[in-house]
C-alpha cells in the first residue's frame, strides 16, 4: 500500500501581538483602578502599588519600609495574626507585600468568588494593622538571621558588595533595601507605626486587577472593599531619581572566602531605566545576545568552549529611575582568573557590533516569547504594576516590541556603547590567597580585598 504524499504546510509568520489594555477609572478615595480581562484565569491577581521612596526612611532606621511591609498581615484591629491567617486560608487567598526603590507593592491572588472578601482583608491590612509587639520582635529577629544567611551565600554576598561599590555611599541604593544589622537592631515597634502612618495610604496609589472578570462588577467590588481606606496623615513620597554612581576607572573588590571551590563573579556598570529617551527596545535584545541564554556570547565561550561555568548571565536591570548592566555567575575556583579575563574581553568586544544572525535571534526571542510571558493573570498584573511604579504608558510593552522589529546593528551598538564604556565595578567572591596575584596580573584596576 502506497501512503499518499501530504503536502508540507506553509508556515506563516506569527501575527503581531499586543499587551492587553485595561479598563481604567478612579475610585472615590483617589486610587487609580486598572482592570485587565484575562479570560479563563479564575484565580484573580490583585496588585496595589503605593508610591514610596526608601530615601524617606530615617537614616538610622533603614529597612523600616521593608519591615512594615512584612508586618502588614500580622494582625489588624479586627483580627489577631492567627485569625487573619485563618481567614486568608478559608478564602484561598495569598497575600504578600514588598518594597522597591519606587513603591510599596501588596500582592493578592485569590479565587474569583472570594475577591470581595480578599479586598476587605487587604484594606484591613493596609488601614488597620496593629503591629503586635511580639510579631515585630519576631520579624526583626528573622531579618537579622536572614542577613547572616545572605553573608553565607556567595551570590548574595557578591550582590551586596556590588551595590555598595556601584553607587555612591551617600545613595540609599548602595545599602540593602531591608536594612543592615545596625539599623534593624535599633528598630522598634514605634518606628514601624510611625513609618506606616506617614507613608502608607491611598494617595497616588494604583490598583491592578487581572483575571476572568466577565461576571465581576470590578468598580463596585473595589468600592466596597477599598473605598473606605483613608489616611489623612499620608504624605507624598519623594519622587524617584537615578542613584549617583561611584564613578571612576575599573576597580576590583575581592571578597575573601578561604577554601571556596567556586568563585562568584560580577561585572557591572550603571545603566538606563525603561523611560530612557532613546527607547528601551534595544536593551532586552542586547541582554539576550550578550548573556541571556546558553547560546549567548558569554556562555558560548565560558560554558560551551571552556567549561568554566554552568552559566553566567548578563542583563540590563532597570530601577524606577536609573538602572544597571550586570553580568554575574559562578565559575570553577581554579578557572577564576582566566574566566574573569575572558568575561571582560567578551563584554568589551561587544562594543564593536553584532551580526545579523545575532540580532535576528535576539529580536525573535524577545518578541515571539512575549505572548507566553504574559499569558497568565499574575504576569499581566505584575507588568501593569511595574508600569505604574515607573510611570510608563499602558501600551509601553506593545510599542517597545514593535520598535524591536526595526532594530539594526547601528542602533544596538550605540545603545550598548552608551552604557559599556569600559569602566567596570568588578566583584569576585573567592579565596583571596589563591586569586589575588592572578587578578592583579590582569591589570584591570586596583584590587581591594575585603573580609566575607
Amino acid at each position: 500500500m502506497i501512503t499518499p504524499t501530504v503536502p508540507r504546510p506553509d508556515v506563516a509568520p506569527p501575527e503581531a501581538w499586543a499587551f492587553p489594555l485595561p479598563d481604567e477609572s478612579v475610585t472615590d478615595n483617589g486610587i487609580r483602578l486598572l482592570s485587565y480581562a484575562v479570560p479563563g484565569q479564575y484565580v484573580i491577581s490583585v496588585r496595589l502599588v503605593v508610591p514610596l521612596s526608601l530615601a524617606d526612611e530615617p537614616a538610622d532606621r533603614e529597612g523600616v519600609a521593608a519591615m512594615t511591609a512584612r508586618l502588614l498581615d500580622e494582625g489588624t484591629a479586627r483580627h489577631s495574626s492567627d485569625e487573619f491567617a485563618e481567614l486568608m486560608e478559608r478564602t484561598g487567598m495569598v497575600l504578600g507585600a514588598s518594597v522597591t526603590d519606587g513603591a510599596l507593592t501588596v500582592d493578592v491572588d485569590v479565587p474569583q468568588r472570594f475577591l470581595p472578601a480578599a479586598l476587605d482583608l487587604m484594606r484591613q491590612a493596609l488601614a488597620e494593622p496593629v503591629f503586635p509587639e511580639p510579631e515585630v520582635r519576631r520579624i526583626l529577629r528573622s531579618r537579622l538571621a536572614e542577613i547572616e544567611q545572605e553573608r553565607a551565600s556567595a551570590p548574595h554576598r557578591g550582590a551586596r558588595e556590588l551595590t555598595a561599590n556601584l553607587w555612591a555611599p551617600t545613595e540609599r541604593a548602595s545599602r540593602p533595601t531591608a536594612g543592615t544589622p545596625d539599623s534593624i537592631g535599633a528598630m522598634s515597634r514605634d518606628d514601624v507605626v510611625a513609618f506606616h502612618r506617614a507613608h502608607v495610604g491611598p494617595l497616588g496609589a494604583t490598583l491592578v486587577i487581572a483575571g476572568d472578570l466577565a461576571d465581576v462588577d470590578v468598580a463596585q467590588v473595589v468600592t466596597e472593599g477599598l473605598g473606605g481606606w483613608v489616611n489623612p496623615d499620608h504624605v507624598q513620597a519623594t519622587p524617584a531619581r537615578p542613584p549617583v554612581a561611584t564613578g571612576g576607572a575599573t576597580r576590583v573588590v575581592l571578597v575573601d572566602r578561604p577554601g571556596s571551590v567556586q568563585s562568584e563573579l560580577s561585572v557591572a556598570a550603571p545603566g538606563p531605566d525603561r523611560s530612557i529617551d532613546t527607547g528601551w527596545d534595544p536593551y532586552p535584545v542586547l541582554s539576550f545576545i550578550v548573556g541571556g541564554s546558553p547560546s549567548a556570547r558569554v556562555d558560548a565561550v565560558l560554558r560551551e568552549d571552556k567549561g568554566y561555568t554552568y552559566g553566567i548571565r548578563a542583563s540590563f536591570r532597570p530601577r524606577a529611575r536609573g538602572g544597571s548592566f550586570i553580568t554575574a555567575g559562578s565559575v570553577r575556583a581554579d578557572a577564576t582568573v582566566d574566566a574573569l579575563r575572558l568575561l571582560v574581553e567578551i563584554l568589551g568586544e561587544a562594543r564593536n557590533g553584532f551580526s545579523d544572525r545575532e540580532i535576528r535571534a535576539g529580536v525573535d526571542y524577545v518578541v515571539q516569547t512575549a505572548p507566553g510571558r504574559y499569558a497568565t493573570a499574575d504576569a499581566v498584573a505584575d507588568e501593569a504594576s511595574a508600569l505604574a511604579i515607573e510611570g510608563l504608558p499602558l501600551d509601553f510593552q506593545t510599542t517597545t516590541l514593535t520598535r524591536m522589529g526595526e532594530l539594526d546593528n547601528a542602533r544596538l551598538t550605540t545603545a550598548y556603547s552608551d552604557v559599556v564604556t569600559g569602566e567596570w565595578v568588578i566583584i569576585v567572591v573567592g579565596d583571596a590567597a589563591e586569586l589575588r596575584d592572578g587578578i592583579e596580573a590582569l591589570d584591570l584596576g586596583p584590587v581591594k580585598v575585603v573580609p566575607n
